[in-house]
């Protein structure tokens, strides 16, 4: 199976909850099983495809997923290059526009499967939501795992109800547990405060990875699916 774009910018729906749904050329997301014949991005919370217990996302087909261990379907040609980092940018500032309007691209950084960004509201200057670019195919989504299942405002998280248990201080002591085991001597490098949930950047000399933290419930989730850190800079649409 050779890896392509099948992502519909159009057919993006922030914040859509229920199940995914047969032959659904769009993105969707939502509790219960992902469905088959689904030539969009889709992942359900719940059964899964093929026997998968548990979370399960993928890319095409929405068939067994990446079983969150990053995009088992990006097959490529030897010859494949990946998009530009400029062009990524653009691609990430027209999607914005699906989140509403007076959104900035920050954070901007190059892993070796994907480009990364966060979408902040300018209006309040809080940031809402994390989206990818795949660094060969060009295609935009919204970042999978903690973006899609915590956060309150576009994600799955949106039906939590109560406040969060914790703030980013107690989010930072538990994710220097973590590393603890994890990396050991690795250090919390970046924070951003989400909706629902944290986002650290990590690592020892320099940024080895990504973890999230919930503010509700302390879990921590890392970010698999974005290959070696190769850079990034600061950057606003």
């Amino acid at each position: 199976m050779i890896y392509k774009s099948t992502y519909d910018t159009g057919g993006y729906q922030p914040g859509h909850m229920g199940p995914g749904m047969m032959n659904n050329p769009g993105y969707n997301y939502g509790y219960g099983p992902g469905m088959m014949n689904n030539p969009g991005y889709n992942h359900g919370y719940g059964s899964g495809m093929m026997n998968n217990p548990g979370y399960n996302y993928g890319y095409g087909s929405g068939m067994m997923g990446s079983m969150m261990t990053g995009n088992m379907m990006a097959i490529y040609y030897p010859e494949s290059k990946p998009v530009t980092q400029d062009e990524a940018l653009k691609s990430m500032q027209n999607f914005s526009r699906q989140y509403g309007s007076n959104l900035e691209v920050e954070d901007f950084m190059v892993f070796s499967g994907n480009y990364y960004a966060v979408l902040k509201d300018t209006n309040s200057s809080q940031y809402i939501a994390e989206v990818l670019v795949d660094r060969y195919s060009g295609s935009v989504y919204p970042e999978p795992g903690p973006n899609m299942m915590w956060n309150t405002r576009f994600g799955a998280g949106r039906t939590t109800t109560g406040g969060p248990e914790y703030d980013l201080a107690e989010a930072e002591n538990l994710t220097k547990d973590f590393l603890g085991g994890y990396l050991p001597e690795a250090q919390i490098m970046e924070s951003n405060e989400m909706p629902g949930y944290y986002t650290f950047d990590f690592g020892r000399q320099d940024i080895e990875g990504m973890l999230s933290v919930n503010a509700y419930n302390g879990q921590i989730w890392v970010h698999t699916w974005h290959g070696s850190y190769l850079g990034g800079m600061n950057t606003t649409s």
